[in-house]
């Protein structure tokens, strides 16, 4: 019995013992689009980059974090010395520790990363059901297709997977 347990620990550690959930995302095919960024010579739009952020500060940045994205980056959306230093002190960073050996807030500058909106990781936990909202850095590098994965997954997608509707007509 203790072998079967270990044998079993081990599958899943190895991810040779996935949840049909997993394999069923597996299997949905993502709607590709032509982005004006895709190829050699493509180009992004600054105001459309600069609406996204405005996206993420109003809804994402309740839940998902940036940090690794610094306020000084910003001047790749087209933004000046002068926004970046407004929209760095709308934020409040800890740092520390002072003399007294005490953390502290201060308005946040150009070098910081955006701040997480939970404490760690457990209070994320417990604010999203158990749930751990993913870090929002490099989402489109981590998904195959990932700009066309994030688009759906912000969209919806056009047709529901085959699984759902199987299930439907059951």
């Amino acid at each position: 019995m203790k072998k079967l347990a270990i044998i079993a620990a081990a599958a899943a550690f190895l991810g040779l013992a996935q949840a049909p959930g997993l394999q069923a995302a597996e299997n949905v095919e993502i709607p590709s689009h032509d982005w004006s960024f895709s190829g050699l010579f493509g180009t992004f739009d600054r105001a459309k980059q600069q609406r996204g952020l405005q996206v993420y500060r109003d809804v994402c940045a309740a839940c998902h974090s940036l940090r690794l994205v610094s306020f000084r980056n910003l001047a790749d959306l087209g933004y000046n010395e002068d926004e970046i230093r407004s929209l760095a002190a709308d934020y409040q960073i800890e740092d520390g520790p002072d003399e007294n050996g005490d953390m502290f807030m201060r308005p946040g500058v150009g070098s910081d990363s955006f701040p997480s909106p939970f404490p760690n990781e457990n209070a994320a936990r417990a604010a999203n059901g158990g749930a751990f909202p993913i870090d929002l850095s490099l989402v489109t590098k981590a998904r195959a297709a990932g700009p066309d994965y994030l688009y759906n997954l912000l969209t919806g997608y056009q047709d529901p997977p085959p699984d759902v509707e199987m299930m439907d007509a059951m």
